[in-house]
């Protein structure tokens, strides 16, 4: 059986419903919101900044540990295409629900400061990514050092789909993933960390946007990636409307068996745990000239991007954001035997021409939900599970509430 196919009979046949582009095209989603996308609609549209995935699918059947089958992967972010832990940016993050990882938070809260690449990936791959990230900035030093590096790597469960406790994930496969960043197109759904990822009782994974915001300053990108892991379908909703109400299991089945065979369950429901309450986790970068604390705040502001499309943070969800500033550029490295002017200068923009990043965040990250949703394939994983396509179903149900 294939694991990652077009959407069956029931799927493609959508009365009225254009069939979206898949993974990789643009635009894959129905557009939401009122500002103008960038020309990519992807978080490549803020320059310098380079995406990579490295997908793993492998094996059909039931899941035998440490055998497969395999649905997961690794995504990296590079924020600049040089090395971090030479030029950090200012950053900031934003915790909605803490039932998730995110490492180096610590160093970034003291400081201010992104010092690596980003990682994404399964929950029980977060070390062999992170270390991986570490070799790669340990590397840019050619001279043995007192240097230690402390990358961002964040996660989310993909067991309903994966052998996630097969390690699976090793350290070239992030290699692979950051060599292979590259700007453009930004591909989407099933693919790298989101390889196994299920979003509103919909295939999910990765889904990215962009918006360009015009201020007293002079006009500005925001860029999202997300890895969408979590929702209920009953939740969803694309610019207000209530299509995980209008998609029900008779049109799209929910995650579970083939032939209409007991529902395996969702993110987070494993253990008696709300339905739906599986992760996300939010990128946000923008070329806008941020302090720390400004980036922290469009972090935030990501979290109201995620309730516009019926989020709720529950429970048992982890809902994380970290968002990045290129735009002040030549910050110098804080790293023992790296030399460093004690004074240095930086142009920032006045917290009263920040409002409209604040909702270019939002409307960037809803779309990216969106687009993770609708550019994402029915996929077979193990024990034949199976978590569907949303394909055009959504933007038939926005024409017929429309």
């Amino acid at each position: 059986m294939s694991q990652d196919r077009e959407p069956s009979a029931w799927s493609a046949a959508a009365a009225g419903g254009p069939v979206f582009p898949r993974v990789g095209t643009l635009p894959p989603g129905p557009r939401v919101g009122t500002l103008p996308p960038g020309p990519l609609d992807a978080i490549t549209d803020v320059g310098g900044v380079l995406v990579g995935h490295t997908t793993l699918i492998s094996g059909d059947g039931p899941l035998r540990r440490g055998a497969g089958p395999v649905r997961t992967g690794v995504t990296v972010i590079r924020p600049h295409g040089g090395s971090l832990a030479r030029e950090p940016l200012f950053a900031g993050y934003h915790v909605l629900n803490g039932n998730g990882e995110m490492t180096g938070l610590s160093w970034l809260t003291e400081s201010g400061l992104l010092t690596s690449a980003i990682g994404l990936t399964n929950t029980h791959s977060v070390g062999v990514v992170r270390d991986e990230l570490a070799m790669i900035e340990a590397a840019a030093f050619p001279d043995p050092g007192n240097r230690w590096f402390m990358p961002v790597v964040a996660e989310t469960w993909d067991g309903v789909l994966n052998d996630i406790d097969g390690g699976h994930v090793r350290a070239g496969h992030t290699r692979a993933a950051f060599d292979a960043a590259a700007g453009g197109s930004v591909p989407q759904g099933g693919v790298g960390g989101g390889t196994g990822m299920i979003c509103h009782g919909f295939k999910g994974g990765i889904g990215s946007s962009s918006r360009i915001v015009d201020t007293p300053a002079g006009a500005f990108t925001v860029g999202v990636l997300v890895q969408a892991n979590h929702g209920r379908r009953e939740r969803f909703q694309v610019d207000g409307v209530p299509v995980g109400r209008l998609v029900g299991a008779d049109v799209v089945p929910l995650p579970g068996k083939p032939a209409g065979a007991d529902v395996v369950p969702l993110p987070g429901e494993a253990s008696g745990a709300e339905p739906g309450a599986g992760s996300i986790v939010g990128i946000v970068a923008t070329d806008a000239p941020l302090l720390p604390h400004q980036c922290r705040r469009l972090a935030q502001r990501a979290a109201l991007g995620l309730a516009r499309t019926g989020g709720a943070g529950e429970h048992s969800s982890g809902d994380l954001f970290l968002a990045f500033s290129t735009g002040s550029r030549g910050v110098p490295a804080d790293l023992n035997g790296v030399a460093a002017a004690p004074l240095y200068q930086v142009t920032v923009l006045h917290n009263q021409a920040i409002t409209g990043l604040f909702e270019a965040v939002i409307e960037a990250t809803e779309q990216a939900i969106v687009n993770a949703v609708v550019a994402a394939r029915t996929m077979v994983g193990r024990d034949g599970n199976t978590a569907h396509a949303a394909g055009p179903h959504v933007a038939a149900a926005l024409a017929r509430r429309l």
